[in-house]
């Protein structure tokens, strides 16, 4: 026997069917849980070198494998002799070495101590670095480092303008080659006694006075922090005329670790380094005071955000 539909109960089952049509539209439209949105690809990581001559105790066939199968990728501050041993293995050079010759006079220049500061220097500087710049272009690297000088007593006024006379006369060459001439910043203050180019600004300002895409500065951070300290507002301010930087702890431009025994927190330098964009390399360059391979194993794990 059927019971008769009254009015309130055909309308409790209309406002019934309403609710369930509206909860079956509302979870129709959200997302399903097995299809979460895709996570943004990380940034790649910092691409490390590492300079030879602070691992001069372990021969170079030796040392590029073992650099290596520790994740580096170039061993630097070399001269074109090394070359092959390199390619041997398929590492870069992200830093060639300087040249040196000598002067009518008999004096030696191209190292730190004598080089673009000085106008009389200037014929030999060019004959030695157009040789180098080509023999870099070869090779297929792109950055190759060159020196101020020292002060000698020289106003640094007049040392700038002798710089850009200098380096100008290279630019048109190295432009063409593809090659950057990195000029280093050291300090004056300890290692490197009476070096002209021992200021961020300095060397900044002699960038702006050549004016050439392929002349920056090499900001060595060890070097920089002695000398002004503010390591990471610096790079940021003037990471644009910066091509490369190299690490050693301070004090004692030993290893950097344990970093709470530390001036330089190496993590949080080259997060900053990396947040402007920089996209070549940072050249581990401390002296070990431990196993040398253990140590430059450390550093580059350490670096490596």
């Amino acid at each position: 026997m059927r019971t008769p539909i009254t009015r309130r109960t055909a309308l409790r089952n209309l406002a019934g069917a309403a609710a369930l049509a509206s909860m079956t539209r509302t979870r129709a439209a959200e997302p399903s849980p097995k299809t979460p949105a895709p996570m943004p690809a990380p940034a790649a990581p910092i691409h490390q070198s590492v300079c030879k001559w602070c691992f001069k105790d372990i021969p170079l066939e030796t040392f590029v494998p073992a650099a290596k199968d520790m994740g580096l990728e170039s061993v630097e501050l070399l001269n074109p002799e090394d070359f092959p041993t390199l390619k041997k293995f398929g590492l870069h050079c992200a830093m060639v070495s300087f040249p040196t010759g000598k002067t009518a006079q008999g004096v030696t220049v191209g190292g730190i101590p004598k080089a673009f500061n000085r106008v009389e220097h200037h014929d030999t500087l060019v004959e030695i670095y157009e040789k180098r710049i080509a023999e870099t272009a070869a090779a297929g690297f792109e950055n190759l480092i060159c020196f101020s000088g020292n002060r000698e007593k020289m106003d640094d006024q007049q040392g700038l303008e002798n710089c850009v006379t200098g380096l100008k006369r290279l630019m048109a060459r190295a432009e063409k080659s593809g090659v950057t001439l990195v000029m280093e910043l050291l300090n004056s203050k300890l290692n490197h006694k009476d070096y002209m180019c021992d200021h961020t600004a300095w060397g900044v300002e002699l960038v702006k006075r050549v004016s050439s895409e392929r002349f920056k500065l090499l900001y060595d951070i060890y070097h920089m922090q002695i000398m002004e300290g503010d390591v990471i507002a610096t790079i940021k301010a003037n990471h644009a005329y910066i091509a490369h930087y190299h690490t050693a702890g301070n004090p004692g431009r030993n290893e950097f670790e344990p970093q709470d025994q530390q001036e330089l927190n190496y993590p949080a330098i080259m997060r900053a380094i990396k947040a402007t964009g920089f996209k070549g390399f940072v050249g581990q360059e401390f002296l070990p005071k431990r196993d040398a391979l253990t140590s430059l194993r450390a550093a580059v794990k350490l670096c490596a955000v």
